[in-house]
């Protein structure tokens, strides 16, 4: 027989164990603790030697431990290689067919194992599937091919994986800057409100100081009548007691003498009509209703005040009538002569207003009542007026319409259409020439409606249209509001 390579003999096996036991313990010798463990569990419940999830989850457990060790723990004693038709001796020790069966070729008699050198009767060997398919798992997995793909995959998961960490530190990074952002701009729009605020108390601080000065000067010019008049009553007085003192001592000398003549008296004081002091007329002035006396003052002041505009009939379309004090358009059946002019509107229902403006900032608050479509906002200068026109800023439009009575959009394109809990019935419009934006507010209640950020370049106008009325009663008219308000005519 040819000298074969065995390897050395491990702890010999119970005899009485079954053969399926005594799998369990042979492999528990070849894999680590845990996998070992794995297993037992496995082969445990399973209870079947050829089943298919047994087999496949033992092979996956196998599969965990390195290449050279896989290769080393199902390898043939005899061969070195690992195990061809794997058959379990007696003594539970695993060899290839082939392998055993050349070792015992020729032999007579007893045959021994060539690990643990235990002697057998006969030649007989079991088939072991449950190693045969473990065999053919790790033969797979360790391949050269399988190694490749394995690297290619773990190669494209790290790289999916680094790239997804790089998407997160992005969103952080961004997330960051996000808050950093909302701080500085929250920090600036803080320190504008306050200064704001800071203009509106002193306006109001000022107000104060001008009424109670005022106060404090009528006070002291009606004492000072006062003063007066006592001062010379005192002074009269005084004379009088005087004249009475040397009339009395006269009186008194006729007892001894006989008086010749009067004594020498003081003249009379003259004396002026007290001054009257009405009460009603001192206290009224200030007894009034003088938080909206002020209110009405600080429109002067306010920075910006609500703008006085006006239509500029020049740019009024033919179907547009403008009152006489030009802060009323309504839109008409009939064409009212008009002049050719450049700044007119042929085309569309347009007017603008007379002012213009193209530096600081600017408010002002139109009425549009109860009418059922009309668009307003701010138009560039350099706006075509003789043709048809899209609003929208890209035309140098920034608008608000109504449509429907009730459909209220921005002039955006496509349109942004806007959700409001009331129907307007005044409209502010506030222009930041510097800021570039166009911001429109219910006037009732001042809740801002939309702004627009890309606002126009260069001096605009405040742009209006009643648009033409679907109804056969007489449209409302758009009003420019003043403040004070002035008496509108005809």
């Amino acid at each position: 027989m040819r000298s074969t390579r065995v390897r050395p003999v491990p702890k010999q096996q119970p005899r009485d164990q079954r053969a399926d036991g005594g799998t369990v313990n042979y492999l528990a010798t070849l894999f680590s603790e845990n996998q070992t463990t794995l297993l037992l569990s496995l082969l445990q419940c399973g209870q079947l030697w050829e089943s298919k999830a047994a087999v496949t989850m033992a092979a996956a457990a196998v599969a965990t431990s390195t290449k050279g060790s896989l290769r080393e723990d199902l390898t043939c004693a005899i061969c070195c290689d690992l195990f061809r038709e794997p058959v379990m001796l007696a003594c539970m020790h695993h060899f290839c067919k082939p392998c055993i069966s050349r070792y015992w070729r020729g032999t007579q008699g007893p045959v021994t194992c060539p690990q643990c050198r235990k002697e057998f009767s006969s030649k007989q060997f079991q088939t072991n599937y449950l190693v045969t398919a473990m065999v053919e798992k790790v033969r797979a997995t360790t391949s050269d091919t399988y190694i490749k793909n394995l690297e290619k995959q773990l190669k494209e998961t790290l790289e999916s994986h680094r790239l997804r960490k790089e998407d997160f530190i992005n969103s952080i990074r961004r997330d960051r800057d996000k808050m950093d952002t909302i701080k500085r701009v929250g920090a600036d729009l803080q320190a504008r409100v306050k200064g704001e605020f800071r203009v509106l108390h002193q306006i109001l601080h000022d107000e104060e100081n001008c009424v109670l000065e005022q106060l404090r000067r009528e006070q002291e010019e009606e004492l000072e009548k006062v003063q007066h008049h006592l001062e010379a009553v005192e002074l009269a007085v005084r004379a009088l007691e005087d004249n009475m003192r040397a009339l009395q001592q006269a009186s008194a000398a006729t007892e001894n003498i006989v008086l010749t003549e009067l004594p020498q008296l003081r003249p009379y004081v003259q004396v002026d009509i007290a001054p009257e002091f009405d009460v009603n007329a001192f206290s009224n002035k200030y007894m009034g209703p003088l938080q909206y006396i002020t209110w009405r003052k600080m429109f002067k002041s306010l920075k910006p005040g609500p703008s006085p505009l006006t239509f500029d009939v020049d740019t009024a379309h033919p179907s547009i009538h403008v009152s006489r004090d030009k802060t009323a358009a309504v839109e008409c059946s009939v064409m009212i002569p008009h002049t050719d002019h450049t700044k007119r509107y042929l085309q569309c229902v347009n007017i603008l207003a007379a002012q213009g403006f193209q530096s600081g900032r600017h408010y002002w608050e139109v009425e549009v009542g109860t009418k059922p479509k009309w668009d307003l906002g701010v138009a560039s200068e350099a706006v075509d007026r003789h043709a048809r026109i899209k609003l929208s800023p890209d035309s140098g439009y920034w608008t608000l319409r109504l449509r429907n009575g009730s459909e209220y959009s921005a002039g955006t394109q496509p349109w942004t259409r806007l959700q409001l809990n009331s129907s307007l019935q005044r409209l502010g419009v506030f222009l930041d020439c510097e800021e570039r934006r166009v911001s429109f507010y219910n006037a009732d209640d001042m809740s801002l409606l939309y702004t627009f950020t890309n606002g126009p370049r260069g001096k605009a106008f405040p742009f209006f249209s009643p648009c033409i009325s679907d109804s056969s009663q007489k449209p409302p008219p758009i009003r420019l509001l003043h403040y004070p308000p002035v008496a509108l005519s005809g």
